[in-house]
């Protein structure tokens, strides 16, 4: 092994070897870079995901009907003060979550939100304790307030 070691040392200590050890090395990074740079798959995952949350904002937008103070942190808006926000992708679609609050003066309420494969609604649940939500959830099999 040592004998194997000694007959590579020298050959490393030629300019030309090593140039031509730091070219390849540099080329092969260069590609690397190239690839990742110019592959249109990470840009169309994150448009596809932007859509979903979009179509998630409207329809919390039409379960809470909160008026033009809602305000909603999710994966697109994320407010690191209030919460993490996150976008999964599942086997039957999406599972989308954040927070809402209706006013100033709310406090910022959960949500967790399931969607399909064309951002339909499967299951909306929300940890709010508000009156009209909770005939809502009596009406609608899809939807879930707990306080």
């Amino acid at each position: 092994m040592q004998a194997a070691n000694e007959n590579v040392a020298p050959l490393l200590r030629h300019k030309i070897v090593r140039f031509t050890i730091a070219l390849g090395i540099g080329l092969a990074l260069a590609l690397y870079a190239f690839h990742r740079a110019t592959d249109p798959e990470p840009a169309l995952q994150r448009a596809r995901e932007e859509a979903v949350v979009l179509a998630a904002r409207d329809i919390l937008q039409s379960y809470i009907e909160a008026g033009p103070e809602l305000r909603i942190v999710d994966p697109v808006s994320p407010d690191r003060k209030v919460g993490k926000a996150y976008i999964y992708p599942t086997a039957s679609g999406w599972e989308v979550s954040g927070h809402y609050r209706r006013d100033h003066a709310d406090r910022w309420h959960p949500f967790l939100m399931k969607l399909d494969t064309d951002a339909a609604l499967l299951d909306l649940s929300v940890k709010d304790s508000s009156g009209d939500l909770a005939a809502k959830t009596r009406e609608d099999p899809n939807f879930t307030a707990k306080p």
